[in-house]
């Protein structure tokens, strides 16, 4: 199979098909097998063979991606006229359209060069839809729109054709507005990016001539033509997935150019648009020329209406006579059979692909539109290498490669000498006894009349063996080596193809494989391999002490071409193309990138400059959904730990991680995927019963300032002011709780990557990163925050500009705020969260924002990270020195040493609030949108004196009293939770409208928006619903409305609920309606009791002893 990818590069197309759930993404992709021979044509678009799974079946949904590598010929007309045919490959990747599996699309586009979305007309642009298109802006694939079930505008919708080619074009304009967002939003980065380089340019200047000079040079916009979809460009197709037929508008052009004497080129810029023809010149005129006359476009006229026109015929009104001149005027073959058929459906279909068959239309386009593994990786490679540099080379013609290993990227070099460089999206499981390798060897027809010779022979030898013994076999039964059949025929008894025989046993095990794709060189089976990690930082040098530990070396053991369901063992495989990589299950977690110096492989002692990072693609959806497992028996244990493994690596977007508790936790994007988790570990990874918890969801804590709250705790104190002492008075100190003004909290939020980034993550993550990283991920933290819908992808701002908008946000609130920014001692929790704590003054050591400084000086005079840490910490430590030199008094050593007791204690109160901020008062969730204020430290310096050797102790008793200071100072004010909450899209008509209202209602959701559809009875409904409330919402939905409307639910981040958990009951009617606790009424209370009562935490509630009697024991 070495010669399976013998094609040429430029003929070599990697594309990914992606979509909103259910718009047609795998029946589009049965047309496209059947043109291979894989399944019949007359079962494409009703098999799903990429949903290779039992419950995507039953389901009738993709869960997880497919890849198949698909062989067709093209065509070619020289400049002298001749043609040629050549032949073609394309890896094609079906990719789910649930929200839930949204991971699976971020990992399949990461290894493709263009990207078919389909849309369904009649539903027009859906959510989902707005997330793969942004997707694929983001990895720079080029997209190709499918209009996809336009069989529904005539058998459903029953539309006239002018009415179905205004709903396109407005479907078509609903698309190209989303791209125009794009396109303004990098727009306007570029522009601010621009700006910053003009302003530094002329510092320059003018620091060199000592002068103002004016650069009279403007911004040049890029052109955005390119970037939309129109038909007579030939990047739409019109298709009908479930029919089989699909066509651009050069087919249409081909058939009328030489009846209407026009040339096809210019027939196919008319064909779409306000053209019309003038029946009576046979000129093509736009509408200013119409006169008043009614007119049809020609898209209808030459197009849409004979698509209708066969459509009525043989479905709507059926006519022997008729069918078989369309037959005979379409020139294509159906069989008499076929004619007489009362499936009319079938002989539609049998029309259709025959006249305009989907696969043909498809590879055309793909060639045509989507660019070669050269032309894409030049565009593709530099963003994914170099981000910041390829932005702002974009204007002057893009980033050239400043090496060799950059330069085979760029180019997609296929040489042996070629550096090789391959992409590991994701692991995927696969069951043993599915590989090749241990499946029975299929014989030829060659090989089994050689195999039957052979055993002739032996029988004839044995037999003339024993007469010549006088062994007669004369009314003897046959011995036992005659007596069985050809065993040699048997396909049990044939070998694999490896020199190994499997363990039978072994078969039902799980193998992780590498969904991957060569970028440079090729891979050979059994090449000796670099497998770099996310974490390796392509900055700082491979032999750096940080990079050493992210990187592993690997065998490629085996290498698969993947065709859906089944692999295909191959020898090699050469840059362009997508592969499935054995061997990689013990070196990378999820993704990595694969190197060696050539073809050869990577030999001991072998030294690199620079090596390249290809990992860290985003999953493109929120974990927020978790369950803790445990075995029904307890010995199985150590299986359901096993599989949790398995499936924390083949799952892009799962996370699996063990609680303080001891609970094994998962957690999952969505309700879907927790099904979906909970069956691959029942059945495939961990085989055996599993019992699961309810389902945890996360909140957050925060407080507000509210009409009515209680005095504060300090008397003579602003609210949230809080005392504390430790040890007998050893330590005394003030903090002040205040809400952060409106707009920073969502600011830290959408910014916690550039947080990450800080000196204090330099600083003191370098080592625990990685355990910091995967607790963040597993608690939830990452990535969620109350960051409303679509800004999720906000552009992360440099140190810089992150510290002038923080400053500009603190100044506009005014009051206590202004200069905050300069005063920012720590954000939590886990140091990029959404509270901030704020150094005494005068401490400008402490400051974050002074470090960032000193480290951006350090770095502008070309210093490495490591040395500019280290100046940093000195002038750190200068600042210190000169706030001990500062002091004046008479008892001056006295004062030093209580200035360095301080400087100890400092990072216990840090720890504190670090504390403080990870587990709040209420329930003990994260805190969000507060800041903490240390107004004064003092030390009683004659006690410390007595108390000498228990710093520790002391130490450890300031962490406790500042996380319980900061929990009452928050508790001063009027505390709330905020709820995980989901956008969720309905799509339902008038009879079911109330319905689906009164579901939303009953879980608490709220009504964002409701459309209606113009010129049909079908709303589209817009709801908020609390992620604690949505557990079995889509079958009751569904079940309400006998399956007339589905829910999509979304993360979009948390909410305030506007509640105060510890309200009760005060004036005379709130006591009539509600009782004096108000239990049912309090929602928030219910919430926090629930999620206490899950920790183990004190929960107050009445404990019945006689229920007859209603005596209580105790509250």
């Amino acid at each position: 199979m070495s010669n399976i990818f013998a094609v040429p590069l430029q003929n070599t197309r990697n594309v990914t098909i992606v979509a909103h759930v259910d718009h047609g993404k795998t029946s589009f992709a049965d047309s496209l097998l059947s043109s291979n021979n894989i399944i019949s044509s007359r079962m494409a678009g009703k098999l799903r063979f990429l949903d290779s799974r039992e419950d995507e079946q039953e389901r009738g949904i993709t869960m997880e991606s497919s890849a198949v590598s698909l062989r067709f010929d093209m065509t070619r007309l020289s400049p002298d006229g001749t043609s040629s045919i050549q032949q073609c490959i394309c890896n094609v990747i079906d990719t789910p359209g649930h929200v839930d599996f949204a991971s699976e699309v971020s990992t399949a586009s990461r290894l493709c060069d263009g990207a078919l979305v389909l849309v369904d007309v009649w539903e027009g642009v859906a959510t989902q839809t707005i997330a793969v298109l942004r997707q694929a802006w983001m990895d720079k694939l080029k997209p190709l729109l499918v209009i996809n079930k336009m069989d529904r505008l005539i058998t459903e919708l029953k539309l006239s054709p002018s009415e179905a080619y205004h709903h396109i074009s407005q479907l078509i304009e609903q698309v190209n507005a989303v791209m125009g967002s794009f396109y303004a939003s990098e727009r306007m980065e570029d522009d601010l990016r621009w700006r910053e380089e003009r302003e530094k340019r002329l510092a320059a200047r003018k620091e060199q001539q000592g002068e103002d000079l004016d650069d009279d040079e403007e911004y040049e916009e890029k052109e955005d033509e390119d970037i939309y979809f129109a038909p007579d460009r030939g990047n739409v197709l019109f298709a009908s997935a479930i029919d089989g037929w699909a066509f651009r508008l050069g087919k249409f052009a081909r058939l009328y150019a030489e009846k209407l004497k026009i040339k096809e080129g210019n027939l196919r810029r008319v064909l779409w648009g306000d053209w019309y023809l003038d029946p009576k010149t046979k000129r093509v005129v736009g509408r200013k020329k119409l006169a008043g006359r009614n007119l049809k476009p020609m898209f209808v006229q030459f197009v849409l209406e004979n698509i209708w026109r066969v459509y009525d015929t043989v479905l709507n009104e059926y006519n022997p006579d008729a069918v078989q001149k369309i037959v005979t005027a379409l020139n294509i073959r159906i069989t008499p059979r076929d004619l007489r058929s009362k499936d009319t459906r079938n002989l539609l279909n049998l029309i259709m692909q025959q006249w305009l068959p989907l696969s043909t239309a498809t590879f055309q386009s793909i060639i045509e539109v989507i660019p070669p593994p050269p032309s894409a990786q030049a565009i593709r490679l530099p963003y994914m290498l170099h981000p910041e540099k390829a932005k702002a080379a974009a204007a002057s013609g893009g980033l050239k490669a400043e090496n060799e290993l950059e330069r085979g990227l760029y180019e997609c070099d296929q040489g042996e000498g070629a550096e090789v460089v391959a992409y590991v999206s994701k692991m995927f499981a696969v069951r043993k006894g599915d590989l090749p390798e241990y499946k029975p060897k299929e014989m030829t027809a060659e090989e089994m009349r050689a195999r039957g010779r052979e055993e002739r022979e032996r029988r004839a030898a044995l037999v003339a063996e024993r007469q010549a013994k006088g062994e007669g076999l004369d009314g003897q039964p046959l011995p036992e080596d005659l007596a069985k059949p050809l065993e040699s025929l048997s396909l049990e008894n044939i070998q694999p193809a490896t020199s190994e025989k499997p363990a039978v046993d072994d078969s039902d095990s799980e193998v992780l494989l590498g969904f991957s794709r060569i970028f440079s060189s090729t891979l050979h089976r059994g090449t000796s391999l670099l497998a770099i990690l996310p974490k390796f930082d392509s900055s700082l040098p491979p032999s750096h002490p940080h990079n050493i530990k992210h990187t592993v070396p690997i065998i490629a053991s085996d290498l698969y071409m993947m065709m859906g369901r089944e692999l295909v063992s191959v020898d090699s495989v050469p840059a362009g193309h997508v592969c499935a990589i054995g061997g990689l299950n013990r070196a990378v977690p999820r993704s990595a990138t694969l190197w060696a110096p050539d073809a050869k492989g990577v030999e001991e002692g072998f030294g690199k400059e620079a090596l390249v990072n290809l990992a860290g693609v985003g999953v493109g959806a929120n974990a927020i959904v978790r369950v803790a497992l445990e075995p029904e028996n307890p010995s199985d244990m150590p299986k359901l730990i096993r599989g949790l493994r398995i499936l924390n690596q083949a799952d892009p977007c799962a996370e699996y991680f063990v609680q303080e508790s001891g609970e094994h936790v998962i957690i999952t994007a969505g309700e879907l995927h927790l099904e979906r988790c909970l069956k691959d570990l029942r059945e495939r990874f961990a085989k055996c019963p599993i019992q699961q918890s309810a389902p945890i969801v996360p909140f957050r804590e925060t407080a507000v300032k509210a009409p009515d709250m209680a005095p504060p705790k300090t008397t003579g104190a602003p609210r949230g002011t809080i005392n504390g002492t430790v040890i007998n008075g050893l330590v005394k100190f003030r903090l002040r709780a205040m809400p952060l003004p409106e707009g920073v909290e969502t600011f830290l939020l959408s910014q916690q990557g550039a947080i990450s980034k800080m000196l204090v993550r330099e600083r003191d993550g370098k080592e625990g990163e990685e355990e910091t990283d995967v607790q963040e991920g597993a608690e939830g933290q990452s990535g969620e925050g109350e960051v409303p819908e679509g800004q999720q992808e906000a552009r992360q701002l440099s140190p810089e500009e992150f510290w002038t908008e923080l400053e500009r946000l603190l100044n506009k609130a005014g009051g206590d705020w202004a200069g905050a920014a300069d005063r920012v001692w720590s954000f939590g929790p886990k140091r990029v969260g959404a509270n901030l704590l704020l150094d005494p003054v005068g401490t400008k050591h402490l400051r974050l924002r002074r470090r960032e400084q000193l480290f951006t000086q350090a770095r502008a005079q070309g210093q490495s990270a490591d040395d500019a840490l280290l100046s940093t910490d000195h002038a750190v430590a200068a600042d210190q020195l000169a706030s001990l030199s500062s002091i004046t008094s008479s008892d001056n050593e006295a004062a030093r040493a209580e200035l360095r007791l301080l400087r100890d204690y400092e990072s216990s109160i840090e720890t504190g609030f670090q504390l403080s901020t990870f587990q709040g008062p209420l329930c003990a969730e994260p805190v969000v949108g507060m800041a903490w204020v240390v107004e004064s430290v003092e030390l009683d310096r004659q006690g410390m004196e007595s108390e000498q050797g228990k710093g520790q102790v002391v130490g450890g008793a300031l962490i406790s009293a500042v996380r319980d200071a900061c929990r009452q100072g928050l508790l001063d004010w009027s505390p709330r939770i905020k709820l995980a909450m989901y956008t969720c899209d309905i799509q339902a008509s008038t009879d079911v409208l109330g319905k689906v209202y009164g579901v939303i209602a009953r879980r608490r959701g709220r009504i964002v928006s409701e459309e209606m559809k113009e010129g049909t009875s079908f709303f589209t409904i817009r709801a908020m619903l609390p992620v604690v409330e949505s557990f079995g919402f889509a079958d009751e939905i569904r079940t309400r409305t006998s399956g007339a409307a589905s829910p999509q639910l979304i993360f979009s981040g948390y909410e305030t609920l506007d509640l105060d958990p510890f309200w009760v009951p005060t004036t005379q009617e709130e006591l009539e309606d509600l009782g004096e606790k108000a239990d049912k009424a309090n929602v928030a209370k219910a919430y926090v009791d629930g999620v206490r009562k899950r920790k183990g935490m004190f929960v107050e509630r009445k404990i019945v002893e006689f229920a007859e009697k209603q005596r209580t024991l105790k509250k």
